[in-house]
């Protein structure tokens, strides 16, 4: 299967945090997830693979070439949201509109207004600055999709949306994707969201990746087991990723198939599972 994005052994150093030989590998035609807390790493991967910062180690190809040999050469195939505005407040989208397709050569006016106005963007003269967050973001995601993205980049895009917008939001992302030559990475702490629309989720924790898998599988793979401090302590081990003890007992993230029937096992979601991956047995 071709890869969107492939990188192998990459880091990055900065005082106080080490982004340590990460190995990620996103299909073409599909959504990734990108999970973990604050500081995890999320941003700086995003950074890397856009070359706005420089990496120490490690390869990163993108869309089937080195970002360091190939990115500007495909920028019109790559679409970027991050977590802040990056428009001058005093801007207005005719304004945007007139800068961008000065940049990308495969702009689409047409697609851009139809998005404004599916996102109820206001379509008078006001300005970027007079506009809420998440006007911000919609914004952003309009400009992604009006030229010929084959990637998406996605920094808590979905951020400052409420539940109705997230949801036609990310109705956009599967309109997107129905192209099996085009890919989303989204990073986000909405993890229902990213079980709503991902095949694959990556998961950062202090620098490391954690687990990077399809994401079926790895709802299929666990549950939660709530039991007692008697019966947790007979239960194997190695069917523990991590657990909670409290006075009422025992919560436990386990591997369903290592578990025998006499077990009441409830769904485990991505937040349980990100959660109970990095407490201690």
């Amino acid at each position: 299967m071709k890869q969107a994005l492939e990188l192998k052994k990459v880091s990055k150093k900065y005082e106080g945090f080490l982004l340590d030989q990460i190995d990620i590998e996103l299909p073409r035609g599909c959504i990734m997830g990108l999970i973990g807390e604050n500081g995890a790493g999320k941003s700086t991967t995003i950074k890397l693979i856009l070359d706005l910062i420089s990496r120490d180690n490690g390869t990163i190809m993108v869309l089937g070439g080195d970002n360091l040999e190939n990115l500007k050469a495909i920028k019109e195939n790559i679409g970027v949201v991050l977590d802040e505005s990056c428009f001058p407040e005093n801007l207005n989208l005719w304004d945007i509109n007139r800068i961008m397709k000065n940049i990308y050569l495969t702009w689409n006016e047409k697609l851009f207004w139809d998005y404004t106005t599916r996102f109820a963007l206001p379509s008078d003269k006001k300005t970027v600055k007079e506009y809420s967050h998440g006007m911000k973001m919609k914004l952003a995601i309009a400009i992604a999709l009006s030229h010929d993205s084959k990637l998406l980049l996605l920094d808590e895009a979905t951020s400052g949306l409420d539940p109705v917008a997230r949801d036609e939001i990310l109705d956009v992302f599967r309109e997107f994707i129905q192209d099996e030559e085009r890919s989303i990475l989204l990073s986000s702490h909405i993890t229902s969201d990213l079980e709503k629309i991902c095949d694959y989720i990556t998961f950062l924790h202090k620098g490391k990746v954690v687990f990077s898998e399809q994401k079926d599988d790895l709802l299929e793979k666990y549950g939660v087991l709530k039991c007692s401090a008697e019966e947790f302590a007979k239960i194997d081990s190695s069917a523990v990723k991590g657990c909670r003890m409290n006075e009422f007992g025992v919560q436990a993230l386990v591997e369903k198939q290592k578990m025998n029937n006499s077990y009441v096992i409830d769904r485990a979601g991505l937040e349980d599972i990100m959660l109970y991956h990095i407490k201690e047995k």
